[in-house]
């Protein structure tokens, strides 16, 4: 996947070494020139109709557990993992069905043309950087033949996502060692998720600001199934911001195309992973994820031809798992979700995707680094909120 987008050259935050440290002087850890950090709800902004979970996170799908591994090193490492499991039993023995939908192809997904041919995951999801995708492969090897019973396991189809953090990294030092990811999944709990400039998303960039991990999720009224929906972005795109269909992107002046200047394009990467309690064949899976994509536009997101763009949905049901007892059947049944029914899933799934990638934009801090390509100290500012307030109040959106 090409590196995360700025927006535009003119506005690209790049501070060669001696203006670097005046630029940030002052700043306190964890804000933006003093500006406290949100989620998109502190703001009143609350995507859609469908109420969320009590965490408004991935985690709320019962069972579901997230972790983080952040490495933060000198002046020039920024990158981690996020390990996502679809639940806390033995995966390999308790497949989950799973699917995986491509939005636009510039990425080097690993392990999804067998989730593709058999529609099941049977690892962790791993998310980092692209050139350590082959170190988060291996910490999920080992993970999983590390676990008791799976002294006879000879393959294993690792899943690994992956954005272009070298914006704000050195990407080429491949700085995570399989020993460092395997703490995001062996660390990986239920409870709140971390947002912003953690885990995978340490050194992503989101239409021109800092990007990072986003979450949220929605609940469907009992009368509909009163399943949940629960979705974790790992932003690093570009676009024209939309917040609540406020023009936030194009009022602040920082956006794809401004003054048609091409190499600050839009170009870059995101993975939306979808989890849902709803017992779904890896069939409407797939078309779960693909409306995760309709969530995505919503934001503004342009999807250029340098974007890496992909969805990894997953079911937790207990009654749709791929266990040893199905798997050894000729046939089995299993009871899921009908069609008609999938429509309400679909709403939620929009919703949850569009205010995860607000959340992980609202909560990323300002954050110096190093630009890969430009071979030069860089930072790129956290999105200001207070501004974002104002605009949305001119467009009647957001806290009164």
């Amino acid at each position: 996947m090409r590196k995360g987008s700025d927006g535009l050259t003119g506005r690209r935050r790049i501070i060669a070494g001696a203006l670097l440290a005046p630029l940030l002087a002052g700043l306190a850890p964890g804000a933006a020139a003093g500006e406290a950090r949100a989620r998109a709800r502190d703001l009143g902004v609350a995507p859609g109709i469908l109420q969320p979970g009590p965490l408004n996170a991935i985690t709320d799908v019962e069972g579901v557990l997230v972790g983080h591994v952040t490495l933060r090193k000198g002046r020039d490492i920024r990158t981690g993992a996020t390990a996502i499991l679809p639940h806390p039993g033995d995966l390999f023995e308790d497949k989950v069905p799973a699917a995986v939908v491509v939005g636009n192809g510039f990425g080097k997904l690993m392990g999804a043309t067998q989730i593709r041919e058999l529609g099941e995951i049977e690892t962790p999801i791993v998310l980092t950087n692209t050139l350590n995708v082959p170190e988060a492969a291996a910490a999920i090897i080992e993970w999983t033949l590390g676990r008791p019973g799976h002294e006879g396991v000879v393959s294993v189809n690792a899943v690994v996502g992956e954005t272009n953090d070298s914006g704000l990294n050195d990407i080429r030092r491949r700085a995570l060692t399989p020993k460092l990811i395997r703490q995001a999944i062996e660390t990986a709990k239920p409870g709140p998720v971390e947002e912003g400039a953690v885990g995978a998303g340490a050194g992503t960039i989101a239409f021109g600001w800092k990007g990072g991990i986003g979450a949220s999720s929605r609940v469907l009224p009992d009368a509909l199934g009163g399943w949940t929906v629960g979705v974790l972005v790992q932003s690093n795109f570009g676009g024209v911001l939309t917040v609540d269909g406020a023009p936030v992107g194009e009022a602040l002046g920082r956006h794809f195309l401004k003054d048609y200047v091409d190499d600050g394009d839009a170009d870059g990467s995101v993975m939306i992973v979808v989890a849902t309690d709803a017992p779904l064949s890896d069939r409407n899976l797939e078309r779960l994820a693909r409306r995760a994509l309709a969530g995505l536009a919503r934001t503004g997101a342009s999807m250029t031809n340098g974007s890496g763009d992909y969805v990894i949905a997953f079911s937790t049901a207990e009654s749709v798992r791929r266990t040893p007892a199905r798997r050894s059947q000729a046939v089995y049944g299993v009871a899921e979700v009908s069609n008609q029914y999938l429509s309400p899933l679909s709403q939620a799934v929009i919703e949850a995707t569009e205010e995860a990638v607000l959340n992980s934009l609202f909560m990323a801090e300002t954050t110096q680094g190093y630009d890969s390509a430009g071979g030069r100290a860089r930072a790129i500012e956290a999105i200001p909120l207070d501004e974002v307030r104002e605009i949305l109040a001119r467009y009647g959106r957001g806290e009164e």
